[in-house]
């Protein structure tokens, strides 16, 4: 019997223009977490999706306990006991939990779906793993957090042996990683096996026992977690040395950019507000941190602040009221957005990588003449950008930006926000997905943003990210601003009662 449960090797994976996968060898033994580790278009989602037989391999054997196998599609990976939970979830918005978790494996009886024994099965799963669900709620109404547990429980359902998350904290807030560092441990004791693909050193040396490396596609070696450093391993990452804390001068903040003056939203699902009645301002040379456990009004408030929810009370940037102005004329005046959700709102993921550049600049007398595009402009514009935040594309600006990494489309997006030089940039989870490297470079440019008199509003999950770049904390918590406080005098600890809703002030 072999020692591992899955070996994949000397696989090699080609698209147009780029080699995906160069001889890539990945084993993993039955029982453990085994972690994979690399930049953004390091190829590390493109292997496990040759794994699920989402993607045909140009060279390369897979055998499952020492035997060789053809996968040739998702149904026969599952035949295998191969599940995957995919960074950008694959469930259908208007289906229930529970519809979402059995889809494809219904039990039919007379024509009927039988679903009694499904959600008792459910139930059974989620109570025993933690993965507390509601079966009935709509997969629109739930949080990114509970959608994640939904995809655990489709693998569980179908008794999967062998589990792929692949990015699997890149969405959740510091608690609901615990839990899933918690669940994960769990499954590995029931016997299952774990590839685990991340870019969060420190998720590695929490859970995983060993770890491969890649780099631009090539294999770069496997490590034992607990023999190495987290520097160690972002070296063996990017190929050079990583600074892993941020640098930066104290804010010399001037003159109220935005001031907002109570401000609310109606909630979609129920009669609370999302946003109640929120008043704050931020100044230029500031970042403000929106702090708070996902779903508690943070992103009803950008919406509201980037025109893309309808809001009561009063918006003020740069001391005119842009309250009941529209999208285009916020971009125009002033305002940049790192979105949330970069493919609902940050991308057209069909379009090539230059007309997303342009988004909001494409009827500028630069790109735009007499209504036509010039299209020599836009792709140059484009290729300028690709080059100076290092956006890596199979095919340069001709790229459809569906076909790139998801970190290269964060990237494409930050570029594009960025270079259009806002007075006051919008970020949402900005380094949401990113490597080490990555978010080096994009704090660096936050902060160079700030230095040059710019407001930023940041809004983050990662605790590290928050007490790090941030130059004031605004604690978001049910709708409401419960602190506003100096990251320098607050504690994580302090700061995690405040987001649970345990402490607040008078602000």
């Amino acid at each position: 019997m072999s020692e591992y449960v899955i070996e994949m090797c000397n696989i090699t994976k080609e698209f147009p223009g780029i080699i995906a996968n160069d001889n890539i060898t990945l084993q993993l033994r039955k029982g453990e977490i085994h972690a994979l580790l690399g930049e953004n278009g390091a190829g590390k989602s493109t292997l496990m999706s040759v794994l699920f037989g989402m993607y045909q391999p140009e060279k390369g054997v897979i055998k499952k306990d020492g035997q060789p196998v053809q996968i040739k599609g998702p149904n026969d990976a599952n035949r295998l006991g191969i599940g995957m939970v995919h960074q950008h979830f694959k469930l259908v918005h208007n289906f229930t939990v529970l519809e979402n978790i059995i889809l494809g494996v219904e039990t039919v009886k007379g024509g009927l779906l039988k679903m009694d024994d499904a959600r008792k099965k459910v139930m059974e799963l989620s109570e025993k793993y933690g993965l507390l669900v509601d079966p009935d709620a709509l997969i629109e109404d739930i949080t990114v957090g509970m959608q994640q547990r939904v995809e655990i429980l489709k693998m569980l359902y179908r008794e999967n042996e062998i589990l792929i998350f692949d990015e699997p904290t890149a969405v959740l807030t510091p608690q609901e990683i615990d839990e899933l560092m918690n669940i994960m441990k769990g499954l590995v004791k029931e016997g299952k096996s774990i590839l685990f693909i991340t870019h969060k050193l420190n998720e590695i040396k929490a859970v995983a026992d060993r770890c491969t490396v890649l780099r631009k596609g090539k294999y770069i070696g496997t490590v034992n977690v607990c023999d190495v450093t987290q520097q160690e391993m972002s070296e063996m990452m990017v190929g050079r040395k990583v600074n892993l804390k941020v640098d930066k001068e104290p804010a010399q903040p001037t003159d109220v950019l935005l001031e907002v003056k109570n401000l609310s939203v109606h909630s979609k699902h129920g009669t609370k507000n999302a946003v109640n009645n929120v008043s704050f301002q931020v100044r230029k040379g500031e970042i403000v941190c929106l702090a708070g456990i996902d779903g508690n009004g943070q992103s009803e408030l950008v919406y509201a602040l980037a025109g893309l929810e309808k809001s009561e009370g009063t918006v003020i940037l740069s001391g005119e009221d842009i309250s009941t102005e529209s999208i285009r004329y916020r971009n125009t005046h002033g305002l940049g957005h790192i979105p949330e959700d970069r493919h609902r709102h940050g991308l057209v993921l069909d379009y090539p990588l230059a007309y997303n550049m342009v988004l909001q600049r494409y009827f500028e007398p630069k790109f735009c003449n007499k209504g036509f595009l010039r299209y020599d402009e836009i792709f140059s514009y484009s290729d300028k950008l690709i080059e100076q935040y290092d956006v890596r594309s199979g095919q340069g600006s001709k790229t459809i930006a569906r076909s790139m990494s998801g970190g290269n489309q964060q990237k494409a997006i930050v570029a594009r926000e960025i270079d259009r030089d806002p007075d006051l940039l919008i970020a949402v989870q900005p380094t949401r997905g990113l490597d080490v490297g990555a978010i080096e470079y994009i704090h660096k440019e936050l902060i160079a943003q700030r230095d040059a008199g710019k407001g930023i509003l940041l809004v983050s999950l990662e605790l590290d990210e928050v007490m790090n770049l941030s130059d004031r904390i605004l604690v978001m918590f049910e709708g409401e601003i419960v602190a506003d406080l100096d990251p320098n005098a607050v504690t994580v600890q302090e700061l995690g009662l405040y987001m649970a809703g345990a402490k607040r002030e008078e602000v």
